[in-house]
C-alpha cells in the first residue's frame, strides 16, 4: 500500500498533502543538511524532541531503510524545499539534482500519525475531512539552543469538541514519537498566534462555536529555525508534503 503511494508520487501522479492518505501509517517530516551541520543539529533535536522527534537518520545514503523497504528519498515525496540563506529559493517533485553523499537526511515524526487514533476516538478532523492542508501556525515558544541553531516552535491546530478535549489529549499523549500530547490547548494568543485564519502553513479552518482549538508542536519547526539562523544551504519537505512510511501507527504506540 505505502510503496504503491511512493511509486505514484515518484512518477509525479501525486502532489497534495498527504493527511488522510495511507490511514494507519507513520509520515514524517524531512530535514536535508551538509554534514558539517548534521550533528549539531540532531543534538538540538535531542533538546526539542517534543517538536523534533527524530525517527531515523540517513547518511552516506539517499535510501530509508529503517522506516521503510528502501524507499528513495529524492523523489518519492510530494514536495521539497530548496532552501538558501535561510529562504526558500525553489519548491521541486524530485531533489535528485541537489544529491551528493556529503548530505544527511533527518526523518521527524509527524502529527498525521495519530490521526486515525483519533478518528476512531469520534474526533472529527476538518482539514482531512475537506481535504486540504493542516493549520500551521509560528509561536512564541522558544527552543532550546544548540550550536548554532535556536529559534520558536511551530504547531499545528486541530478544532476539537468541548467535550472531547480531554479525549484527544489522552489519546495523542500514546504517540510521544511523533509529537504526543497538545502543548497549548485553547487561547491562541498566550503562544504568539493572533488570528487562527491566517495560518503561516498550510490552510485555514474553521472553529466552530462549540470547539476549542489544540495545538500540538509540529515538524515544521525546523523550517522556523533554519530561516532564522540562515542557513547557508539545506532541503525540506513542503509543509503538509510528508515522507510516508512502511512504520505502522502502532509500532509507536505508547501505553
Amino acid at each position: 500500500m505505502t510503496k504503491d503511494f511512493r511509486k505514484k508520487i515518484a512518477k509525479g501522479e501525486f502532489c497534495s498533502p498527504t493527511a488522510g492518505y495511507c490511514s494507519g501509517f507513520v509520515q514524517t517530516n524531512m530535514v536535508v543538511l551538509p554534514s558539517k551541520y548534521a550533528q549539531d543539529f540532531e543534538e538540538f533535536a535531542k533538546l526539542n524532541n517534543k517538536a523534533i522527534p527524530v525517527l531515523e537518520v540517513v547518511k552516506n545514503s539517499h535510501y530509508s531503510t529503517f522506516l521503510s523497504d528502501n524507499a528513495n528519498l529524492l523523489n518519492e515525496l510530494p514536495s521539497y524545499d530548496i532552501i538558501e540563506d535561510g529562504e526558500v529559493v525553489k519548491t521541486v517533485t524530485s531533489i535528485e539534482e541537489y544529491y551528493d553523499e556529503d548530505l544527511v537526511f533527518f526523518l521527524i515524526g509527524c502529527s498525521f500519525t495519530f490521526e486515525k487514533a483519533l478518528t476512531d476516538a469520534g474526533i472529527s478532523l476538518r482539514y482531512v475531512e475537506q481535504k486540504k492542508n493542516v493549520s500551521m501556525y509560528n509561536t512564541n515558544i522558544e527552543l532550546n539552543p544548540y550550536g548554532i541553531f535556536k529559534g520558536t516552535m511551530v504547531v499545528s491546530m486541530r478544532p476539537v469538541k468541548k467535550e472531547l478535549v480531554a479525549d484527544a489529549c489522552v489519546v495523542t499523549s500514546h504517540y510521544p514519537a511523533t509529537h504526543g500530547s497538545p502543548i497549548q490547548v485553547g487561547y491562541p494568543e498566550m503562544i504568539g498566534i493572533a488570528d487562527l485564519q491566517k495560518p503561516d502553513y498550510g490552510d485555514a479552518v474553521e472553529v466552530k462555536d462549540d470547539e476549542i482549538p489544540l495545538f500540538w508542536p509540529c515538524g515544521v519547526t525546523p523550517q522556523n529555525v533554519l530561516r532564522d539562523i540562515k542557513i547557508p544551504f539545506a532541503i525540506t519537505h513542503s509543509p503538509g508534503y510528508m515522507f510516508v512510511t512502511d512504520k505502522k501507527d502502532s509500532d509507536y504506540y505508547e501505553g
